[in-house]
């Protein structure tokens, strides 16, 4: 057996691991151009959503069939009256940007409808100090508001608990918002409102996050770069295990 035949066989086996590693990083990079595709259509989707005309809030019987992916970020009107006896605070550890600094929370208020049924309302962002004193309450009376329709948030691992008892909730919950309140008939999306126009006390309307992060292009070409990297690094390495075996 020549030394090349022998070095050759040495070879195989971390070739064989590095074809692997290169495939698995090949793949994740692919993997990422998909979900880059897939994100791109959802932004599309709510971007063709926010600048749609707002229609109709969907009536009382068509909630429980209601699918989040195909209300999210839908423009709605609603009539009826607030009762701003029944309020709940969702806090945010940042307010959105252009309306204030530092944490807060979104203000959220029951409204009954005209049709039935009651919709929680976001009101808007208040900063922290709102609750010594910059309240300003919701408008008496039948009301029409314009908004966008939002799904319950999901909850992490590193999501505070909830405190009901304090009227303070760290996700967006429908359904425990409205058992808390001691609400019935009430639907499971809330309502962000829009702004309407010369807004100056708190809350204030235009709390949505329309800012969803799209970074599946970095991961892919990250993965792509790992595997050129390994392609150069195993060239390198074999050459000169194949230059000692000479």
């Amino acid at each position: 057996m020549t030394a090349r035949s022998s070095a050759a066989r040495v070879l195989l086996g971390p070739a064989i691991a590095a074809a692997l590693c290169f495939a698995l990083l090949v793949g994740l990079g692919v993997w990422q151009l998909q979900r880059l595709a897939w994100k791109e259509a959802i932004l599309a989707r709510i971007d063709a959503r926010v600048h749609a005309q707002p229609q109709p809030v969907p009536a009382r019987k068509d909630w429980a069939s209601l699918r989040p992916a195909d209300y999210d970020y839908q423009p709605v009107s609603l009539r009826g009256v607030y009762d701003p006896r029944r309020e709940a605070l969702i806090f945010r550890p940042a307010a959105p940007a252009g309306l204030a600094q530092g944490p807060g929370y979104t203000v959220v208020t029951p409204m009954t409808l005209d049709g039935g049924g009651v919709v929680l309302v976001n009101r808007g962002f208040a900063p922290l100090a709102w609750l010594d004193g910059l309240r300003t309450s919701p408008p008496a009376g039948e009301t029409t508001v314009t908004g966008l329709m939002r799904p319950p948030e999901d909850r992490n691992a590193f999501t505070p608990a909830d405190t009901p008892a304090k009227g303070v909730w760290y996700t967006r919950d429908p359904a425990s918002m409205a058992a808390a309140l001691g609400l019935a008939d009430v639907a499971p999306f809330v309502i962000d409102a829009a702004p309407q126009g010369g807004e100056t006390g708190w809350p204030r309307p235009g709390a949505t996050e329309i800012a969803i992060p799209n970074n599946h292009l970095s991961y892919a070409l990250t993965w792509f770069g790992l595997a050129a990297a390994l392609v150069g690094v195993f060239a390198v390495w074999a050459r000169s295990r194949l230059r000692a075996a000479q």
